[in-house]
């Protein structure tokens, strides 16, 4: 036996604003009471002298050192370039704007 209802799922459809029939309504019961008897069973597991983790290994972040570097001058970055305007980046108009 179902410990969810058919009104409760008749409920729940209407707040998703999900059309279901009758037939679906029994059927979808079960698999609710399926669900949470699931999510019962995970939260019976969990034991509060575990600690939550977001990952099964430990994870660390590798930094390096900020050190201050001269970037590229402005030709040097233009010249790979495919087309320049006016010491810029020349690329194609994508909003048909007027110039």
């Amino acid at each position: 036996m179902s410990t969810i209802s058919r009104d409760e799922v008749a409920h729940l459809a209407g707040l998703a604003r999900l059309a279901v029939s009758e037939e679906e309504l029994d059927t979808f019961a079960g698999q609710l009471d399926v669900i949470l008897d699931s999510v019962a069973r995970v939260g019976e597991v969990a034991a509060d002298e575990i600690p939550p983790t977001s990952h099964a290994v430990p994870v660390t972040n590798v930094f390096r050192t900020d050190e201050v570097r001269d970037g590229l001058s402005r030709r040097e970055a233009l010249a790979g370039a495919p087309a320049t305007e006016e010491n810029r980046f020349r690329v194609p108009r994508i909003l048909n704007e007027e110039a």
